[in-house]
């Protein structure tokens, strides 16, 4: 039983199941590795440095990949969409802003215009820009998001982009997350905590070790590693860690230079006491660090399995 939708026919892959565009943690060889299992791995273009880009997407060989962008940032470096474009990537992903200024030299490159929203009104404005793709993303996600959460969100914005495939995200880890998308009418979810904990991921072992033993209990939503990072982010997105005490002495303070030195130290060497293991809610049924080229079809199976055995609560009159 293969699992055929509108996303995987039109990015032109055969597992309905995109890696995050994690910055610093989906690499070219994560990125490669879930595509050759037949989903497709986004490279983090993240904050745009042009050189990580360019080593990436070396390091994803041949490859058919993609990359995505945080929109705000893209919007202050927008060169460094012409320097992916050259590299004729399979998709561009865009989250956290306004899709329509860089909608019509996706489009006319070729690649597959992929808008990440965390609202029904972003996701009419990605509609309205062109986007191919759009992703659902819920606030039980790792990383950066807003407050809806997967579920209600994900089966708003199918009813209301009758015409364009819509993929969830947050919160999914597994095959039984897959079938619930789909059963609300996605086309297919998009996983980043679950592709942290990986063999291929550029996440610290440390962190990946965390993801896979933590409840998603563990994680909080806040501001403190982004100031620690010199990062202004715009209301009304929060990054979800897991807690540690660096978060918990600082959250909602002002960050005195040595508390910045001591979190650029922390970081250096991966203290995970300090810096962030950035993960979401989906933590929680993470227990293994395997390959993302395992893992890719484990997933899919079990979703097939999950689908198969619905019947069992319908009744026959």
């Amino acid at each position: 039983m293969a699992i055929t939708t509108a996303l995987t026919d039109r990015l032109g892959i055969e597992h309905p199941v995109l890696c995050a565009p994690m910055a610093r943690v989906s690499g070219g060889k994560l990125a490669a590795a879930v595509s050759q299992a037949g989903g497709l791995g986004l490279i983090g273009g993240g904050y745009c440095d042009p050189d990580w880009i360019d080593t990436e997407f070396a390091a994803a060989g041949n490859a058919r990949i993609g990359i995505g962008f945080i929109t705000w940032r893209l919007e202050q470096f927008p060169e460094v969409l012409d320097r992916a474009l050259e590299r004729q990537p399979a998709a561009i992903m865009l989250s956290f802003g306004d899709e329509k200024p860089f909608a019509g030299k996706i489009k006319a490159a070729g690649a597959a215009l992929i808008a990440q929203v965390q609202s029904l009104e972003q996701a009419k404005r990605a509609a309205d820009a062109g986007a191919d793709i759009v992703i659902a993303q819920g606030g039980e996600a790792g990383g950066h998001g807003a407050n809806r959460g997967t579920f209600s969100l994900v089966a708003e914005v199918v009813d209301a982009l009758a015409d364009i495939p819509v993929v969830a995200a947050g919160g999914i880890a597994d095959g039984r997350g897959l079938a619930a998308a789909l059963m609300l009418g996605a086309s297919g979810v998009l996983l980043g905590t679950r592709f942290v904990a990986t063999t291929e991921s550029m996440a610290p072992e440390a962190a990946k070790q965390a993801v896979a033993a933590e409840s998603g209990d563990v994680t909080v939503k806040g501001s403190t590693f982004d100031k620690a990072r010199g990062f202004d982010w715009p209301a009304p997105y929060a990054l979800r860690t897991f807690r540690n005490s660096f978060a918990e002495r600082w959250e909602g303070k002002d960050l005195p230079e040595s508390a910045i030195a001591e979190f650029e130290e922390a970081a250096a060497v991966a203290n995970m006491e300090i810096a962030p293991v950035v993960a979401g809610e989906a933590s929680g049924i993470i227990r293994d660090v395997p390959s993302a080229a395992e893992l890719v079809p484990r997933i899919v199976a079990e979703a097939e399995q999950k689908l198969r055995g619905a019947t069992a609560f319908c009744s026959t009159p």
